[in-house]
C-alpha cells in the first residue's frame, strides 16, 4: 500500500503543537507502523475488542502521530492503540470481505531527534484521556523534561503548570505504589504535593494526615495551600527525629551494645542506670569502667541520647546505691507526659519556621507589599524595640539576604545589594530587615511556651496577611495554641 499526501482543506484549523511547525499529513499503511520509544503510554497499551470492532467498520477517525524512520518504517507517538487496531482490523480484511485501510497520520520530520519533546506530546496527548495510569504520566513527565533543550523544557513546564523541579518531583512521586498514586490523583494533589507525600510516607499516618490538610485548603477556598504547608513541615521533622533515634541505634549497634526495650508494667525490670549504680567497693560506674562488663547496654533518652544501663547489675556483682528509688507515681506519670508534650511542641515550633520563612519571603518579593506589612516594618524602625536592636547588634545579614532572594545568601554584601535597590523596592527591603529581626527572637524552640506581645503581634500579622492571600499561609498548631492568650477577647 502507498502513501498519499493530503492537504487540509483548512490549514487554519489543523492543529499543530509548534506554531511554527506545520505537520505533513498523509495516508499511511498500518504495516509500516512501529510504537515510537518515547510514546509516554506504557502500560494498557493494547486496543480492546471494542476499538477494533470500530475501526473495523469505520476504519481511524482521529489522524495519529508518527515519526519517520531510516528504515522507511513510522514511529507512533500519538496513538499507538489506534494504529494496533487498524493493523489488527486489516490482517483479517481479505477473510472477512473488507478492504484493507490506510491510516490518516500526520508525519512529525521536525521531531526527529527530539526525543524530550516528542515524549512531552505524547504526555499531553495520553493525559486529556481517559486510562493513562498515574505512573506513566509521572515517568513520561521526568523522561520528557530530562530530554528536553532548556527552551523545551520552560515551554513543557508552563503547558504542565508545573515548578523547575518537575523532574525530581516526578522521579520522586513514582516511589508511591498504584493506589496511592490513584488516591493522590483523585484528591487533586499537584505534583509538587505527590512529591511532598512521597517523601514523608514513612511517617505513620503522613498520607491521612496530607489528604485531611489538602481538603482543609480546599474547603477554605482560593487555592491556598497553608494548612498542606504548615503538615508537611511537622511531618518532615517528624521523620527527622526518627532518622536521628535510627542513627543512634544503628551506631550502638555498630559497637555491639544492646538496647535495651520498654519493660511490661506488670513485669521487673532488672535493669538500672550506671547512674543509680556502683561497683562492689562502692565506687560510682561511668561508661568507660562499665564497658566491659556483660552487662553494659543502653536505652536511649527522649532526645535520643544513650543512657548508660547495666541488664542485670546483681549478676554482675555491681550495687544499687544506698538511696531507695522512690516508687513511680501519679505525677510522675504526668511529669513524664508534660516532658513529652514540651519536647513534641519544641519539635512542632522549630518546624513552623520553614513555612513561615517561606511565606516571609514570597511577600518580600511581592511587587505590591500590603500595606500592613509596611506598617508593622516602619513601626519597627522607628521605636526600635529592644528586640530588635539585640538583633542588629548581632550583625546577622543571611537571614535578610535570604528574604530579598539574594544568591548565596550566607556570603550575601548587603552594603552591594543596597546599590542595586530599585527605589520602589524599599519597603520590601525594610519589611525583610524587620521580618529578620522577629524571627531571630523567636527562634528559640521553647519561644511558644512564653510568648510575648511583639511576637505575638508579629505572628498575627502573618496570619492576617495569609489569609489575605487567599490562605496561602495558615499558623501551625503550635503557634496557634501559642498565641491564645494574646487575642482579642470576644465581643
Amino acid at each position: 500500500m502507498s502513501t498519499a499526501v493530503l492537504t487540509p482543506t483548512d490549514p487554519h484549523k489543523e492543529h499543530a503543537e509548534h506554531e511554527e511547525d506545520v505537520p505533513q499529513f498523509v495516508l499511511l499503511d498500518p504495516a509500516l507502523l512501529v510504537r515510537d520509544e518515547c510514546n509516554a503510554r506504557e502500560t494498557d497499551t493494547e486496543p480492546d475488542d471494542k476499538l477494533i470492532a470500530s475501526v473495523k467498520e469505520l476504519g481511524v477517525e482521529e489522524p495519529i502521530s508518527v515519526r519517520p524512520r531510516p528504515d522507511g518504517t513510522y514511529s507512533v507517538f500519538k496513538g499507538w492503540r489506534r494504529a494496533q487496531a487498524a493493523q489488527a482490523a486489516n490482517a483479517t480484511a481479505g477473510q472477512d470481505s473488507r478492504p484493507a485501510r490506510p491510516i490518516r497520520a500526520y508525519v512529525r520530520e521536525n521531531l526527529v531527534g527530539r526525543d524530550g519533546w516528542t515524549r512531552f506530546l505524547s504526555l499531553v496527548e495520553n493525559d486529556h484521556r481517559e486510562g493513562m495510569s498515574e505512573r506513566d504520566t509521572l515517568r513520561a513527565q521526568e523522561l520528557a523534561l530530562i530530554d528536553m533543550s532548556e527552551v523545551d523544557q520552560r515551554r513543557a513546564t508552563r503547558a504542565l503548570r508545573v515548578s523547575r523541579n518537575a523532574v525530581r518531583q516526578a522521579k520522586a512521586a513514582q516511589s508511591l505504589n498504584d493506589a496511592t498514586l490513584r488516591r493522590t490523583a483523585a484528591a487533586g494533589m499537584d505534583l509538587e504535593q505527590t512529591a511532598q507525600l512521597a517523601e514523608v510516607e514513612p511517617v505513620r499516618g503522613a498520607e491521612n494526615r496530607l489528604m485531611r490538610a489538602l481538603q482543609r485548603d480546599q474547603d477554605a477556598g482560593g487555592g491556598g495551600r497553608g494548612h498542606w504547608d504548615q503538615e508537611v513541615a511537622l511531618l518532615r521533622a517528624e521523620q527527622a527525629d526518627a532518622q536521628t533515634r535510627a542513627k543512634a541505634e544503628e551506631e550502638l549497634k555498630e559497637a555491639n551494645i544492646p538496647l535495651l526495650g520498654q519493660v511490661p508494667s506488670y513485669e521487673k525490670d532488672s535493669s538500672h542506670p550506671l547512674a543509680e549504680l556502683t561497683t562492689g567497693l562502692g565506687n560510682p560506674l561511668t561508661e568507660d569502667n562499665h564497658r566491659n562488663c556483660p552487662g553494659h547496654s543502653a536505652r536511649l533518652d527522649d532526645e535520643h541520647r544513650p543512657v548508660w544501663h547495666c541488664a542485670d547489675p546483681a549478676a554482675y556483682g555491681h550495687k544499687v546505691r544506698p538511696q531507695p528509688k522512690k516508687p513511680r507515681t501519679e505525677a510522675d506519670e504526668h511529669k513524664a507526659e508534660e516532658r513529652r508534650r514540651i519536647i513534641a511542641c519544641n519539635r512542632a515550633w522549630k518546624a513552623a519556621a520553614g513555612p513561615r520563612q517561606q511565606f516571609i519571603t514570597r511577600l518580600v518579593r511581592t511587587k505590591a507589599l500590603p500595606d500592613a506589612a509596611r506598617v508593622f516594618a516602619q513601626d519597627i524602625l522607628l521605636t526600635l524595640p529592644g528586640f530588635y536592636s539585640s538583633w542588629a547588634d548581632k550583625r546577622e545579614t543571611e537571614t535578610v539576604a535570604r528574604f530579598l532572594g539574594v544568591k548565596e545568601p550566607d556570603k550575601a554584601d548587603l552594603a552591594e545589594t543596597a546599590v542595586h535597590l530599585p527605589k520602589a523596592r524599599l519597603v520590601n527591603a525594610v519589611f525583610a530587615h524587620a521580618a529578620a529581626a522577629c524571627e531571630y527572637d523567636i527562634r528559640e524552640p521553647k519561644a511558644w511556651s512564653s510568648l510575648t506581645a511583639p511576637q505575638a503581634r508579629y505572628l498575627l500579622l502573618l496570619e492576617s496577611l495569609g489569609q489575605a492571600d487567599n490562605g496561602s499561609y495558615q499558623l501551625s498548631e503550635v503557634e496557634q495554641q501559642a498565641l491564645t492568650s494574646h487575642r482579642p477577647a470576644a465581643a
